[in-house]
């Protein structure tokens, strides 16, 4: 899932671990603090070019600012920068080792590459820090990574975990459903389609699944509606491609 994953409310910031040591170190780190946290609502947009010029100035005020750092990993990563994707990634994570959110997004990257160990990594290394105040980010992302890994036992630990902690978190109820595709249980996948609707309006990903799981089950009725609207709302995307050529197979990558 291209939303990331989480996908969805994106928490990229973290308190500085070190405490300043004077008013002028205070201004500088708020500085690089208002500029990170504009860079974060700019990439949200997809507004990458103004998000790279707020973080060179956050960059320009405290260079050892590790929230500035991790959003510049997420922006070149949009951008298909991936080498530097990864320095930003890396380089955040020097100068604050349990950036649990780091962590995160870095093991998101690093499994949209088919780097799925690093990226298992990436996420243990999250859910490692008892202070993490959303490990359900994690939690799910890991076991997005292992489905698109395809070891299904994986992907359903960590989505169970996921879910006990947020019950309505979509994200990990569109990825269980997609899990249960992949083991037969139709039945089950619509139920967790329907409770992911419940929560808020599904993504294109989402609504393929919805395609696919009534097409099996045989409601043309509720095919339909899930495939006008995909066509509706996602007249581009891959997912309404596949609709139109019939190709029902195709699956895109969780990620």
């Amino acid at each position: 899932m291209k939303i990331v994953a989480l996908l969805a409310g994106l928490a990229l910031l973290a308190a500085c671990a070190q405490v300043p040591q004077s008013a002028r170190d205070r201004g500088e780190e708020t500085r690089a603090r208002v500029h990170t946290e504009l860079a974060a609502l700019y990439y949200a947009r997809g507004q990458y070019a103004v998000a790279l010029q707020e973080l060179e100035q956050a960059l320009a005020a405290e260079n050892a600012y590790a929230p500035a750092h991790n959003v510049l990993g997420l922006v070149w990563a949009a951008l298909g920068e991936d080498a530097k994707a990864d320095a930003g990634f890396q380089r955040a994570l020097a100068l604050q080792r349990n950036y649990s959110e780091a962590h995160n997004n870095y093991g998101w990257f690093l499994c949209q590459r088919g780097r799925h160990a690093e990226a298992i990594a990436q996420f243990e290394a999250a859910l490692a820090n008892p202070l993490y105040a959303t490990p359900e980010r994690a939690l799910t992302n890991a076991g997005l990574c292992s489905l698109d890994q395809g070891n299904l036992a994986a992907a359903q630990d960590y989505l169970e975990r996921a879910l006990r902690r947020a019950p309505r978190l979509q994200p990990a109820l569109t990825a269980m459903a997609e899990l249960r595709v992949r083991q037969g249980r139709m039945q089950a996948a619509r139920e967790l389609l329907r409770q992911a609707a419940a929560v808020a309006e599904l993504d294109a990903r989402a609504l393929w699944l919805g395609v696919r799981v009534e097409r099996q089950l045989g409601d043309a009725l509720a095919e339909g509606a899930y495939a006008t609207q995909l066509e509706r709302r996602f007249p581009d995307s891959e997912e309404a491609r596949w609709l139109r050529q019939g190709r029902y197979d195709r699956v895109g990558r969780p990620l």
